[in-house]
C-alpha cells in the first residue's frame, strides 16, 4: 500500500458478485470518499485522512487509476481514456445513471450498518462528482457533496444541464424533503458549467448549498488559475481566508451538522 494511505487499511467489498478493493480508516459516522481522475492521488488521500480527522469512518474504493501516483498529464490522459471506454461511467448518455452506482450504495449501506449513526455522508470529485447525488436515492444518505462534477461531459447546451443520473432516480431525490445537498465548483471551470448548479438550484431550491469560488480573469483577488478544477484537492490553497480552504471547512462542517449533529 502506497505511504500516502499509511493510516488505512486495504479491504475488499462484494456486491452482485462485483469485488473492489477499499481503503478504510476513522471512527464515527460513515462517509464514502470517491476520487477524482486519474485515481486516489495523494491529495485524494490527504482529503480522506482530514476527514477521518473530524471523527468519521472514510471507506475511499479504488474506482480507477494507479492507487497514490502523483497526477502527470500522461497519466491523467490514460485514466480518461480508460474511463471514457468503460462501461461503467455514463460519460456522455443523458439522464442517466451509471452502472457503478449501485454497487456504491451497497458500499453506502454496508457503512451505515457496521458505523452506524442517522446516515452517511459521500464525495465525489470531477468524474465521480455527480455519484453522491445518485446514491442519494437510498434514505441512509444523508450528506451527499458534489466536488467539481463533471459527468456527463459538458458539450451541448443539454449535457450542460445534465446532472447525471435518471429522470427516475433525480425524482427520488428531489423527493427527499429532509435532503441537503452542497456543491463546489471554479466559477471559470468549463467542465462544470454554470447550467449545472442553476438545474441543481431548480430541484433543490434552499436545500442546495452552492458553493462556487471566482477564477475568471479580471474577478479573480485570490489569483486562483484560471484552469483550477479539483476544489479540495489539487487546487486546494490551505491557508486561512482562501476559499479554497473555505471550501474544505464547510465540507468538513456539512458532514458534521448531518452526521454527527
Amino acid at each position: 500500500m502506497p505511504d500516502v494511505l499509511d493510516a488505512f487499511t486495504e479491504t475488499q467489498f462484494t456486491d452482485k458478485s462485483e469485488t473492489r478493493t477499499v481503503y478504510r480508516a476513522g471512527s464515527g459516522p460513515g462517509v464514502v470518499v470517491m476520487s477524482e481522475m486519474p485515481g486516489i492521488t495523494p491529495n485524494v488521500a490527504a482529503f480522506a485522512q482530514r476527514v477521518v480527522d473530524a471523527g468519521f469512518t472514510v471507506a475511499m474504493p479504488h474506482l480507477f487509476g494507479e492507487t497514490g501516483r502523483t497526477p502527470s498529464v500522461p497519466y491523467v490522459l490514460k485514466s480518461m481514456t480508460q474511463g471514457c471506454v468503460s462501461r461503467e461511467f455514463s460519460n456522455w448518455a443523458l439522464n442517466r445513471t451509471s452502472p457503478i452506482i449501485d454497487w456504491l450504495r451497497a458500499l453506502g449501506r454496508d457503512l451505515h450498518e457496521q458505523c452506524g449513526g442517522p446516515g452517511v455522508g459521500a464525495l465525489g470529485m470531477c468524474f465521480t462528482g455527480g455519484f453522491a447525488l445518485a446514491m442519494s436515492v437510498d434514505d441512509t444518505m444523508l450528506a451527499p457533496v458534489l466536488s467539481q462534477p463533471s459527468l456527463p461531459f459538458a458539450v451541448g447546451k443539454a449535457r450542460k444541464r445534465a446532472l447525471g443520473l435518471s429522470d427516475a432516480d433525480l425524482a427520488t431525490v428531489a423527493a427527499r424533503e429532509e435532503l441537503c445537498v452542497l456543491a463546489l465548483r471554479f466559477m471559470g471551470d468549463p467542465r462544470v458549467p454554470a447550467e449545472r448548479f442553476e438545474h441543481l438550484r431548480e430541484v433543490f431550491g434552499d436545500r442546495l448549498i452552492a458553493i462556487e469560488i471566482e477564477n475568471r480573469k479580471g474577478k479573480n483577488p485570490h489569483n486562483i488559475p484560471k484552469t483550477a478544477h479539483s476544489v479540495v484537492t489539487e487546487h486546494l490553497v490551505d491557508e486561512p481566508g482562501h476559499p479554497t480552504k473555505d471550501a474544505l471547512d464547510r465540507v468538513l462542517a456539512f458532514f458534521k451538522e448531518r452526521l454527527a449533529g
